[in-house]
């Protein structure tokens, strides 16, 4: 049987101690990675913090996991980015080979974009990428998408927004 948890003055405190041991052996089995599962325990109760919706919780390891579950989520994304970018990185010549310091501004740029498309409807994340990526022009994209070429502007308007807010830090 689960314990429940009772609101205290050390609410967090008191989930802490009564969910922690049972969170981070979750998050173990999953990441396969004892302190990549503590890494991630630690962030999940940093947004515990965060919310500050203690005296409201009824299901406490309902409400872990579900947090727990969207880092996990981040934290593979990453991971695939940083595979991907270091795959990249494999093919080029020694000489361009970044610092470990440029590296990590890569991929957090990457991580960044990547949530930027993330936030992005289906269609205009397309229309981004079709047209950023592959080269087409917006006819060929409203075309593909079986819109006009007006909504395609728009599309490519509402992403270049999203890329403009991530250049200036407010996204």
């Amino acid at each position: 049987m689960v314990p429940t948890f009772a609101p205290t003055a050390d609410s967090v405190g008191s989930l802490y101690r009564s969910h922690h041991g049972w969170l981070h052996n979750w998050l173990w089995r999953k990441v396969g990675c004892r302190d990549g599962a503590a890494d991630i325990a630690h962030d999940t109760f940093m947004r515990v913090l965060d919310a500050g919706a203690l005296e409201t919780l009824r299901e406490p390891r309902a409400y872990l996991s579900t947090i727990a579950n969207g880092l996990l989520v981040n934290h593979w994304r990453r991971l695939t980015l940083e595979r991907a970018y270091l795959e990249a990185l494999a093919v080029q010549e020694a000489v361009l080979e970044p610092s470990p310091e440029e590296r990590a501004l890569v991929i957090e740029a990457l991580m960044q974009v990547d949530a930027m498309l993330a936030s992005l409807a289906p269609k205009v994340r397309e229309a981004f990428l079709l047209s950023q990526i592959d080269g087409w022009t917006y006819a060929a994209i409203a075309a593909h998408l079986q819109v006009s070429e007006r909504m395609v502007k728009k599309y490519m308007a509402q992403a270049m927004l999203q890329c403009l807010l991530i250049s200036n830090g407010d996204a």
